[in-house]
């Protein structure tokens, strides 16, 4: 396994743009919060404050405020979740996102955020990590098609071509889904990243794991027969 996760990194360490074009905060590490005391609550702070460079949207009503280290229970939000909150539930560094579709003003909508910048040059993908089921990743109105590339335990690495992107500015929108199934629906998001390479089959990761496994009994069995 440790040598599976090595190769893994490997792999990706050559993947990521360092330039993100004008895009900010897509770690979502650039909150400006004051820290919540254990099981604490920090209210709705400016969408500013949490998520500097975003708008959020619960339906077509853009939002200005965002809820810090709180989750609602069947009702539309879009939350900032960090330290003092459940650990799991942080995908990547200090900050991960929630967003949350459900009930707003008596009807069912879904919960978004987006960003206008510039596809990097030479963009090939989009790698995000996410927790959750029924979202949707679109650049300038088109949804793009998403692959599962990484399974973890707690979040899921996901990767979408955006090639046909690269070098224009657009809006970049992560949506989660409750219409139109009129459900209650909650997605974790962090670590979006443009890349160079293509977005890469699972097959490939899984392919790695298997000749991490013979490389590791082959090295078990000659240190056995010396």
């Amino acid at each position: 396994m440790k040598t599976k996760l090595i190769l893994l990194a490997l792999f990706l360490s050559n993947y990521f743009l360092q330039a993100q074009g004008n895009f900010v905060n897509l770690g979502f590490e650039s909150a400006n919060l004051t820290p919540t005391p254990p099981g604490g609550s920090g209210g709705f702070v400016p969408i500013s404050q949490g998520l500097p460079g975003w708008d959020g949207y619960l339906g077509t009503n853009q939002r200005s405020s965002v809820l810090h280290n709180n989750l609602t229970i069947g009702g539309a939000n879009i939350s900032i979740l960090g330290s003092q909150w459940t650990p799991s539930s942080i995908l990547e560094g200090g900050y991960t996102v929630a967003l949350q579709a459900g009930g707003f003003s008596s009807s069912f909508v879904n919960a978004s955020i987006s960003q206008t910048g510039l596809v990097p040059f030479g963009s090939q993908s989009i790698f995000f990590k996410a927790a959750g089921i029924n979202f949707s990743v679109s650049f300038g109105g088109q949804d793009l098609s998403l692959i599962p590339v990484v399974v973890e335990n707690n979040y899921t690495l996901y990767g979408g071509d955006i090639s046909q992107f690269a070098n224009q500015s657009g809006l970049l929108t992560f949506t989660s889904l409750s219409v139109p199934t009129n459900q209650f629906n909650t997605v974790y998001l962090d670590s979006i990243q443009f890349s160079t390479s293509l977005v890469p089959e699972p097959s490939t990761f899984a392919l790695t794991g298997i000749g991490a496994l013979l490389l590791g009994v082959f090295c078990q069995r000659n240190s056995r027969r010396k």
